[in-house]
């Protein structure tokens, strides 16, 4: 193991910030799978995630000296991420609402989910409005409470809870329509926290 793989990413944030290129190159491979995985859900487009993943690290660089800690670091990348993500939903949303199916391909899947019903779950995530899939994303796939989406996406906490009632309440009532989500019924209650399916 090289020196800068065995820093935490705290060191290399300092040593990124006075100006070391080669420890700012770990540092994004070190986030460069969580950066593309949240754009990849967002945006159910590979080459569209790649691209706006790479916005966000030019970002990043520019906006070192802002970064204050390793904490913080995660929570600017993620902040970053979902609002350029929204602020593409909303330029081009012909563009970008088709099924998730890549995002099978991205870490974080239930390893005993049923392949069928995740599929056209991601295909219904793509259909919410751009704010409403952020909020889906964040709790269901980064595990964030109401309080912490609210303060990624500098939303009311209020508003929160209102999107994530109304995307569960119509993705459930897409799963009854006849023929839409196959023989499975909608979920009865809420999940978990800790579950890692988007709902």
């Amino acid at each position: 193991m090289s020196g800068d793989q065995a820093c935490t990413s705290g060191e290399l944030l300092a040593r990124a910030i006075s100006g070391d290129a080669i420890a700012f190159g770990t540092l994004v491979r070190r986030h460069q799978r969580s950066v593309y995985s949240l754009a990849l859900r967002m945006l159910a487009d590979r080459h569209q995630a790649e691209d706006l993943a790479q916005e966000v690290f030019l970002q990043l660089y520019c906006s070192l000296g802002s970064v204050e800690s390793e904490e913080h670091l995660g929570f600017w990348l993620r902040r970053v991420t979902m609002h350029r993500a929204i602020d593409r939903l909303r330029r081009e949303p012909k563009h970008l609402t088709s099924p998730l199916v890549d995002a099978e391909l991205v870490a974080g899947e239930a390893p005993d989910a049923d392949p069928i019903l995740e599929r056209r779950l991601r295909g219904l995530l793509g259909e919410l409005a751009p704010a409403a899939r952020a909020v889906v994303v964040l709790r269901y796939q980064e595990d964030l409470d109401p309080v912490e989406i609210a303060r990624t996406l500098k939303m009311p906490v209020n508003t929160v809870k209102s999107h994530l009632k109304r995307s569960l309440a119509q993705l459930r009532a897409a799963l009854t329509v006849p023929g839409a989500g196959g023989d499975h019924p909608a979920p009865p209650q809420p999940l978990p926290s800790g579950h890692r399916t988007l709902v």
